[in-house]
């Protein structure tokens, strides 16, 4: 029996190198998606570059991926892909809507016409709740987005939906609450402020601006998440799930549990700037997972203070080479 065979989009991303390992690890033939950038942007996928095959795509091209369908054949597909940044997606508003909603709908048209057998994972997103309506957060609470990436993400959410139920395709929705590592984005608070602290204790930098300190955020490890999309895909039927801690902190929190790992006070170091603050703030995520729990039998296996600890240990690391 031949091995099944996943395509990623978005694999050069964090999500995307645990999730291609973890398929590797199972015996899969993954394929990803990538698109033409002057820069290599293959960093986190290195160490496994020989036992992918990457192909060209876009998911503003419809027909680059009905192309990579035909060619393909997978029996899962996982899309990552998107502008995952959210404040920068007040600066590109019209972009982050073609690459996370429009995009969506032609990575669902493109299964419908190449084969509707293909099971579908797509990236929903936590920030489509934005102004809470419910504490905890969960898969029937309303949402509420409160930047141009949450309002994109509810799009995407939707219409998946709409092409599961009107099409009988097999597509599902992990609603992903914030997921870190250290192969996260510089420009994400949770690296920020990891990186911020082994180039202060190697006396590289001497402060660390931040925006809001009291904004309150779910934080999982994105290793156990990508086991979730995989757990999903498994299923006698598609649904959708929230993935979360169930805890939350605030960011005042993970600056005191950074800087406290490597013997700093943080008062001494951290200022708040103003230019770093959202248009429209939201406050306080926090995720029930019970529905992961109880259908997929997932949970998380890294804490809250583990996690940090961890992605500082690995900025030191890059700090001192």
């Amino acid at each position: 029996m031949s091995a099944k065979r996943a395509l990623i989009t978005g694999i050069t991303g964090q999500d995307g190198s645990y999730l291609a390992e973890l398929l590797l690890e199972k015996g899969y033939e993954v394929f990803g998606l990538t698109r033409r950038l002057s820069a290599d942007n293959y960093w986190r996928i290195d160490h496994l570059k020989d036992r992918l095959t990457l192909l060209p795509g876009d998911l503003l091209d419809q027909l680059s991926l009905i192309r990579v369908l035909e060619k393909v054949r997978p029996q899962e597909l996982y899309n990552l892909a998107a502008m995952s940044f959210v404040p920068a997606s007040w600066d590109q508003p019209m972009l982050t809507g073609e690459f996370n909603s429009q995009g969506v709908t032609r990575v669902l048209e493109a299964i419908r016409v190449v084969d509707k057998s293909i099971k579908l994972y797509q990236a929903s997103s936590s920030e489509m709740y934005g102004k809470v309506r419910e504490v905890p957060q969960r898969e029937t609470t309303p949402f509420y987005p409160r930047s141009p990436y949450g309002v994109s993400k509810v799009f995407a959410h939707y219409i998946t939906v709409n092409y599961r139920e009107s099409y009988d395709m097999f597509a599902v929705s992990g609603i992903l609450f914030n997921h870190e590592s250290p192969r996260r984005g510089l420009e994400f608070v949770t690296r920020k402020v990891t990186d911020g602290v082994a180039r202060i204790k190697l006396g590289k930098a001497k402060e660390l601006r931040l925006g809001n300190l009291t904004a309150h955020r779910d934080w999982g490890f994105a290793g156990d998440y990508v086991r979730a999309m995989w757990m999903m895909l498994q299923q006698p039927v598609a649904d959708d799930y929230v993935i979360a801690t169930g805890e939350s902190h605030s960011v005042e929190e993970l600056v005191a549990i950074a800087f406290g790992h490597v013997g700093l006070r943080w008062q001494d170091f951290v200022h708040e700037d103003p230019a770093f603050l959202r248009p429209a703030e939201v406050d306080h995520l926090i995720g029930d997972p019970s529905k992961a729990k109880t259908t997929l039998g997932w949970t998380p296996s890294v804490s809250f203070d583990g996690l940090v600890r961890m992605m500082v240990d690995a900025d030191l690391e890059r700090q001192k080479k």
